[in-house]
């Protein structure tokens, strides 16, 4: 068996690497084992010095990187080499902020609880195993990575196996910054091995970014273990669009929401719920500039639309659209995909849906906009939450009342307001209902794998 490196503009195959053997699964457990016991030891200026330099070299490579990034799932090249551009930024945030985001605390007034002192400290758990997607196959890493080996964690991980190529650039790209070897190691496994490897003891923790089934297998097992797991989860965000809204800004946000990434992102804009007073005006500037993006080779400059990245995924874009097409959804553009080599698929505005078509409730993980006419914010909620995703959502509004309104109401992990969902290292970033729990990023993420160790003096 081995992890094949498909173009999906091509659909041609390009590279095959081979699994790991059982024996170099245990080489890997222990070196990352073994370079816990060294991190853990180095001060945060120390860890921070390495994190610093591994910025620095990845930065340093941003064009052969993103090459190898839109060649593996075929995002256009600009949005590959902002991922890894963006994978750099993260980890000097934690560089920089991780000690005053893990600084001990102490109890103002010790004798309240009969001590001299008396506080909390957080301490790392060890190796952490990553499960992670394809959609963006550094970023995603990275979230996690960053701020676990700043806090003195280690992490071995289990990457999609359409991306061996990034990978494996993963697995070198600390060493070669000067962590301990082991420090981070990817390790050439398939599906299967997975649970074998959250039984190890080891492995003190899990996180997944991925599809619902995945998480719910990850979860299950860990659980079973009794092994903390954080699930970032699918989404099918809504963007609702309300009469005092912006609405030149409104439609260029939401078209880059749906199509960024090729339309592959779990936090993409996905369910437009726009006001009948707007909706006329809205649609048909959405449906102009969706049918005006450029599809072609994404490691052209020009291309703003390129394929998505497995055949898998295609076909599951198409019998979605094909589905409601069926039952009456009125298609606007797009709808079918071209003839010729590769899994590309156009800009799709699609409305008229009823509950009866599978994208009521499902996730379109390619660009096709769901777009619903609404008659008021109680009905806009309604549509909103009757998902079972939570993952993000945006609104569109200049009224201050209403803003409240949407933002208290509204199931999800986060609420952007006159914007789309970006995930920034700034921010903590998850998801409720299926769309998973735990966060990453902020001082929330980096204190998801630590251990909140209580202290008391007499």
């Amino acid at each position: 068996m081995s992890m094949k490196v498909t173009n999906p503009a091509t659909g041609v195959v390009e590279a095959e690497y081979p699994l790991d053997t059982p024996e170099q699964v245990e080489e890997k457990l222990a070196l990352a084992q073994k370079a816990h016991l060294t991190l853990r030891q180095m001060s945060f200026a120390e860890r921070g010095k390495l994190m610093h330099a591994a910025a620095d070299l990845m930065e340093s490579e941003v064009e052969s990187t993103a090459t190898m990034v839109t060649r593996e799932m075929g995002k256009p090249i600009a949005q590959s080499r902002a991922e890894v551009l963006k994978c750099a930024k993260n980890m000097r945030y934690y560089a920089d902020n991780a000690e005053a985001m893990l600084s001990d605390w102490s109890l103002d007034d010790p004798a309240k609880v009969g001590a001299s002192e008396a506080g909390s400290m957080w301490q790392p758990l060890g190796v952490v195993l990553a499960v992670m997607p394809w959609n963006y196959p550094l970023w995603q890493v990275m979230r996690f990575a960053a701020p676990a080996l700043m806090a003195g964690n280690t992490g071995v991980l289990k990457h999609a196996s359409n991306v061996p190529e990034s990978a494996l650039y993963l697995h070198s790209l600390f060493t070669r910054a000067g962590f301990p070897e082991g420090a981070f190691g990817t390790l050439m496994i398939p599906a299967a091995s997975v649970a074998g490897v959250i039984d190890d003891w080891r492995i003190r923790a899990t996180t997944l970014t991925g599809s619902e089934p995945a998480g719910r297998a990850v979860a299950e097992r860990s659980g079973k273990m009794l092994k903390p797991s954080v699930q970032e989860l699918g989404g099918s965000d809504p963007f609702i669009v309300t009469p005092s809204a912006d609405m030149g800004r409104a439609v260029d946000v939401a078209v880059t929401a749906r199509i960024n990434n090729n339309g592959q992102s779990c936090i993409a804009g996905k369910r437009f719920l726009v006001f009948e007073e707007v909706y006329d005006q809205f649609l048909e500037k959405f449906v102009a500039k969706m049918q005006s993006l450029v599809m072609g080779d994404p490691m052209d400059d020009a291309t703003q639309l390129g394929p998505l990245a497995t055949a898998s995924g295609l076909r599951d874009v198409k019998e979605l659209v094909d589905d409601a097409k069926a039952k009456g959804a009125r298609v606007l553009c797009g709808g079918e995909a071209p003839e010729g080599s590769g899994y590309f698929y156009p800009a799709t505005v699609i409305d008229q849906i009823t509950p009866d078509m599978r994208l009521t409730m499902e996730e379109t993980f390619g660009p096709v906009a769901s777009v619903y006419r609404v008659s008021s914010r109680e009905e806009a909620v309604k549509i909103a939450n009757q998902t079972t995703f939570g993952l993000s959502s945006a609104v569109w509004t200049t009224d201050v009342e209403e803003e409240a309104y949407f933002v208290r109401e509204l199931e999800a992990g986060a609420v952007f307001v006159n914007g789309m969902t970006i995930s920034y290292p700034e921010l903590p970033f998850g998801g409720i209902k299926d769309s998973g729990f735990g966060r990453e990023l902020s001082d929330a993420g980096i204190k998801e794998f630590c251990n909140l160790k209580t202290v008391w003096k007499a």
